[in-house]
């Protein structure tokens, strides 16, 4: 019986550490795969076109945070947005020690535990700012953006 609750705590403490043990890379694909709907450079790049409609660009892109005019009354679009992102991914490997009690349990005192943890975390910033000018038609006449990472 003691033999059989051995194997048992082996393998029991073994699926522990394995399941403890995530790269960073594991994490980060975690976290990128929550962001799949975002307003990025390449959806600007690719999705608008001078002569589309505002209801085109609603739809490519969203609502924009500011809407104002230009010295001819015509609209213009600003999407500004800032993203931090902060990254930290951590992973370690414990080893606990159960000695039986009197009546042979699993139960007893735990020894002294061995730990190792190592990590890594990265912090970084992107800005894109994207303007849109629209004509008296109400249809894109010109858009420019600017992407920074740091």
């Amino acid at each position: 019986m003691s033999r059989s609750l051995a194997t048992a705590a082996l393998c029991l403490v073994t699926g522990v550490v394995l399941i403890g043990c995530m790269s960073a890379a594991q994490h980060q694909q975690d976290i990128s795969s929550a962001e799949e709907q975002r307003l990025t450079l390449a959806a600007v790049q690719r999705n608008v076109r001078v002569g589309m409609s505002g209801a085109e660009v609603l739809s490519s892109l969203g609502s924009p945070n500011i809407i104002s005019t230009d010295e001819q009354r015509h609209e213009v679009w600003v999407y500004d947005r800032i993203a931090t992102e902060y990254v930290h991914s951590e992973s370690g490997v414990g080893l606990i020690s159960l000695v039986g009690g009197a009546s042979g349990s699993v139960a007893g005192g735990a020894l002294p535990s061995a730990n190792q943890k190592s990590g890594a975390s990265r912090r970084s910033q992107r800005t894109l700012t994207i303007i849109v000018r629209f004509d008296g038609d109400h249809r894109v006449s010109d858009f420019s953006y600017h992407a920074s990472r740091f």
